[in-house]
């Protein structure tokens, strides 16, 4: 007969698969990159800088937890979040470790010196805002990741592509960058360069996943 103590053991058992996936900081920065879109192991591993092999390994792991799931297409194995309390999950892990670590307040606080984030106070003023076209929101991620999901009234206008489209910036209104959340440094990057070229660039600390959390 099984006893309640092996119940229970079990029971925790099976909650720790979770917390053992998820306890690799490249496994919790691929589960960040899914957050975005679905991707091929070989996008993962280049956008991680690991080699295909240990994502493909690190991606078998995240399976088995049954937080990722796989599809393939044809030579190409993809990838995606296994549901969205998943990305949930990502968001709530972040902010609890930003609450309790000061190892990482700091390091969000160096962060936070060195840009210029949007100071409105809702999210709701920010769509207004866009709506009216006071402000001009840009999203810095890759186009495929634009494509997945992104904040209403947001503008795809990839990192890479910035330099050679300002002129389809208006300097005369306020532009407000973001990309894949609080971690994320492409916003960052194009804020300086847009503030360097004499526009008033502020980033969005928020990338979609916080923005959809917030707005449920």
């Amino acid at each position: 007969m099984v006893t309640n103590r092996e119940i229970k053991n079990e029971l925790y058992e099976q909650v720790a698969r979770i917390s053992k996936a998820s306890a690799s900081p490249k496994r919790l920065e691929l589960l960040g990159l899914l957050c975005q879109a679905p991707k091929t192991v070989e996008m993962l591993s280049q956008e991680a800088s690991i080699s295909v092999k240990l994502a493909s390994s690190h991606l078998q792991d995240l399976k088995a937890a049954r937080l990722v799931e796989s599809e393939r297409h044809g030579k190409n194995m993809t990838y995606k979040l296994a549901s969205p309390s998943v990305a949930n999950f990502l968001v709530t892990l972040r902010e609890l470790a930003e609450e309790r670590l000061t190892e990482l307040q700091e390091a969000v606080r160096q962060l936070g010196e060195s840009a210029h984030e949007w100071t409105g106070a809702t999210r709701d003023e920010l769509l207004q805002q866009a709506s009216n076209g006071d402000v001009v929101v840009i999203d810095v991620r890759p186009a495929n990741e634009f494509e997945s999901a992104h904040i209403p009234y947001a503008r795809s206008m990839p990192l890479s592509e910035l330099k050679a489209r300002l002129k389809e910036l208006p300097k005369g209104k306020q532009i407000v960058a973001y990309c894949r959340g609080p971690f994320c440094l492409m916003s960052v990057d194009a804020v300086r360069l847009l503030r360097k070229l004499g526009y008033d660039a502020v980033l969005l600390k928020d990338g979609i996943v916080e923005w959809n959390r917030r707005a449920g």
